[in-house]
């Protein structure tokens, strides 16, 4: 008869730290990549908006010419 009891391997799994490298590098990773998703979001948001900015800032004030 097989034995069909939970316990022995729950016991292994809860010892065994195999993989937990390439979880540790997975979830680093994933954040750095959301990091990053994140500042580009902002990065292409706010850049029309310091443009607009700029450009309104470049049209009030006029540039003389000196001879």
């Amino acid at each position: 008869m097989v034995d069909t009891s939970y316990r022995p391997a729950l016991a292994r799994f809860t010892v065994d730290d195999d993989g937990a490298v390439t979880v540790d590098w997975i979830v680093l990773t994933a954040s750095i990549v959301l990091l990053g998703v994140g500042a580009s979001f902002y990065v292409t948001s706010t850049v029309p908006k310091v443009a607009d900015s700029i450009v309104t800032f470049m049209d009030d004030h006029e540039i003389r010419d000196e001879e």
